[in-house]
């Protein structure tokens, strides 16, 4: 058992995120050039301008006509976001074990803080799971991989919260936590994870659109 923890914590960490970066640069390169191929003119209109308008309008909760209509989705889904990056980027059992290995470390958030927000990405991964069941235009348009993105998501929250409390068998779940983060930062260039960062393009590129064609918001 203890070679396992060894192995998913070493090399498959570096494999995950060299998986990450590596295909995070290939997916960047690869959209960029089909969208030279395909659409040019759209690129050759992008606009800084709009583009940041557009961004940071839809950053802003409730400022796009999307958010105020669906204000319960709009609150679950800002929750989510924030909790699922924030926590375990300032989560004191990481920084421990990143100072340990290359002396860095950075501001914490307290172990109860962190707790309460991993309560809430399960929950708000609870509630998504509810709308593609119960809702039926949402449950129309899911497919298997919006289940397996949202498993991949959840399962690192679901497994750090029942070993942070001991709950079930320690050594299996702490195991099973750190190759369910691994499967989750390996996944985000090829899944709809990348979202993380095509969202920002799409909303530059229908930013420029609106802005510079229709002079119209989009948001």
């Amino acid at each position: 058992m203890y070679g396992l923890y060894n192995f998913v914590t070493g090399p498959l960490v570096w494999a995950s995120f060299a998986i990450f970066i590596l295909g995070s640069i290939y997916r960047l390169v690869s959209m960029y050039a089909l969208a030279k191929k395909k659409d040019a003119v759209s690129l050759a209109y992008m606009d800084w301008k709009f583009s940041f308008r557009s961004i940071f309008n839809w950053l802003i909760p409730f400022n796009a006509l999307g958010w105020k209509k669906n204000p319960v989705l709009t609150v679950v889904t800002y929750v989510f976001h924030i909790c699922l990056l924030a926590t375990p980027i300032l989560l004191s059992a990481h920084i421990i074990l990143i100072e340990e290995s290359w002396g860095v470390s950075w501001w914490t958030l307290s172990d109860s803080t962190a707790d309460i927000m991993t309560i809430l990405v399960i929950v708000a991964c609870a509630f998504f799971a509810g709308r593609r069941l119960y809702q039926k235009d949402v449950r129309f348009l899911t497919t298997g991989q919006d289940w397996l993105i949202l498993t991949i998501a959840a399962l690192p929250f679901i497994t750090g919260f029942l070993a942070y409390h001991q709950l079930f068998n320690y050594q299996v779940l702490i195991i099973a936590h750190v190759l369910a983060g691994n499967i989750m930062i390996a996944a985000i260039p090829f899944t709809r994870l990348s979202h993380m960062f095509f969202s920002v393009f799409t909303r530059a590129y229908m930013g420029s659109e609106f802005g510079g064609i229709r002079k119209a918001k989009d948001w």
